[in-house]
């Protein structure tokens, strides 16, 4: 990807993709390139996120616990490269969920995840997003922040509009 936002044509004879004469238009207007981040989850795969990239994005399917077991491994492989930590970005996708009601809460986060993830049974869908009252909420987020998180991307995925409404004006005011 560097040398084809990089280089007018590009020649690549690799393990799983071949380029002859390729190019790609428009160039991107960061440069040299965008920053690139890796989502991961294997430590092996993290350790190549510190070695090539500028972040490091926890999957919305872990959990808190999982996404803090991950963090250390990515600043040891930092330390381990020789790189400097503090621009290395390290962010996490929460699923959630505003909600009085945290049984409805969970029971429809859970609906909407099935969709995303059939793979994973319903007990597993439970153990990852974030859900409740704006005050459960405020608490899920502070521990995905204190688990490492510098950066939160968070994804309502039923009623977005409202949910959002409700993340700006009961939860991220309470997190300042």
């Amino acid at each position: 990807m560097k040398a084809l936002w990089t280089e007018p044509r590009v020649n690549f004879d690799g393990r799983f993709w071949q380029l002859k004469d390729a190019g790609m238009e428009p160039k991107p207007f960061q440069k040299p390139h965008p920053p690139i981040w890796f989502g991961a989850s294997h430590p092996d795969a993290l350790r190549r996120a510190a070695r090539h990239g500028h972040g490091f994005f926890g999957a919305g399917s872990s959990t808190t616990k999982q996404f803090a077991e991950q963090v250390p491994i990515v600043r040891q492989a930092l330390a381990e490269a020789g790189r400097d930590a503090a621009p290395f970005r390290i962010g996490k996708r929460v699923y959630i969920a505003v909600d009085e009601d945290t049984d409805r809460a969970r029971r429809r986060l859970g609906e909407s995840l099935q969709r995303f993830y059939p793979f994973f049974q319903s007990h597993h869908l439970e153990a990852f997003p974030v859900y409740g009252p704006p005050d459960a909420c405020v608490r899920g987020l502070r521990e995905v922040a204190e688990a490492g998180a510098e950066l939160i991307l968070l994804n309502p995925v039923f009623d977005e509009a409202e949910q959002m409404e409700r993340l700006v004006a009961e939860v991220m005011p309470k997190l300042s």
